[in-house]
């Protein structure tokens, strides 16, 4: 089997390219970025939004040949940064849209990480795949996910190319703790309250489903396995842990395993955020034997054994830089 995976230097990329060459999966990643964290993974440094797709002669240099599936997890992040600085939401469309050529072009198969915040306001108790409400869509990163979703199901429809696409929801753990760069609120909590600095929770009961990176990497390689053996083809899904927590319980949570009382600055809500999100995962369980493992105590007790370790190997080996 060979894998080309876009976004290779991010945390769900490097989990899941560590993964799949464990298994003895070929792979070949694209970032625009080297990895912050190893060197363990073969890839092509490039920005897929301004150059597109590597082409298959230097895909080939490199031993992958022609990729059996492309999982498309490059974009720019954050949320509420991109509320900021729209333009950065408009380039993840641009990448979308090369991704999907090269896999037009050569008929391959691809795998997109979506967002839960294609919802735009979804209502309790849990949300559906079928319940996106393009009508309120909140933030320049959520519209752009929904036409990123938009543009595969019409290259679907045009040209018969074979997708599955993942609505990601907060994933959290082992290479997500790279503050220069771009971290998840679970590492900002964990390094600030390390430092004893203080935290800011904005909307302390805005309740979330966290999502523990093996997790996040089991579905994945599960719906490659489905998609490759034509089993699960041209399907959405969400994929997170069914284990939420409200923000405030994330904060104490984390102190509690940390043992430090934490210094909260509350503030409301920012432009472009959801307030709830509880997935449904029927259909993930149904059609692909997706089961998360990981609760959100232990996960959060596993992102803590993490940061630690990482910071006494970064101690240890100065030569260590971020990229």
């Amino acid at each position: 089997m060979k894998i080309l995976v876009t976004g290779s230097s991010g945390q769900v990329g490097t989990n899941l390219c560590l993964a799949l060459i464990e298994k003895g999966v070929t792979v070949l990643g694209v970032d625009r970025r080297e990895n912050s964290w190893t060197n363990q993974i073969p890839f092509i440094q490039r920005d897929l939004a301004s150059q597109g797709m590597p082409s298959l002669t230097e895909i080939s240099a490199l031993g992958l040949d022609r990729p059996d599936v492309v999982v498309h997890l490059a974009a720019n992040a954050k949320v509420h940064e991109l509320v900021v600085n729209p333009q950065r939401a408009h380039e993840n469309a641009t990448t979308t849209f090369n991704v999907l050529e090269f896999c037009r072009i050569h008929q391959t198969p691809i795998i997109f990480s979506s967002s839960r915040e294609v919802y735009g306001r979804p209502q309790p108790p849990r949300v559906a795949e079928d319940t996106t409400d393009v009508f309120h869509i909140l933030s320049p990163y959520a519209a752009y996910k929904m036409a990123d979703e938009m543009l595969i199901y019409s290259y679907a429809h045009c040209y018969n190319l074979p997708y599955l696409v993942f609505r990601l929801s907060n994933v959290y753990g082992r290479y997500d703790s790279d503050l220069e760069r771009m971290t998840r609120v679970i590492h900002i909590f964990i390094d600030q309250m390390l430092r004893g600095e203080p935290i800011t929770i904005y909307d302390r009961h805005k309740l979330i489903d966290f999502t523990y990176v093996d997790d996040c990497v089991n579905g994945l390689m599960l719906g490659i396995e489905k998609l490759l053996n034509g089993e699960v083809i041209n399907e959405t899904f969400n994929l997170s842990s069914g284990s939420p927590a409200t923000l405030i319980q994330l904060a104490e949570t984390i102190a509690n395993i940390l043992e430090v009382e934490p210094e909260i600055i509350d503030c409301p809500i920012r432009p472009g955020e959801i307030q709830f999100y509880v997935a449904d995962l029927n259909k993930a369980k149904t059609m692909l034997g997706y089961e998360p493992q990981v609760a959100f105590e232990e996960g959060m007790r596993r992102a803590i054994a993490w940061v630690r370790a990482w910071n006494d190997e970064k101690a240890l080996r100065p030569e260590i830089v971020r990229k």
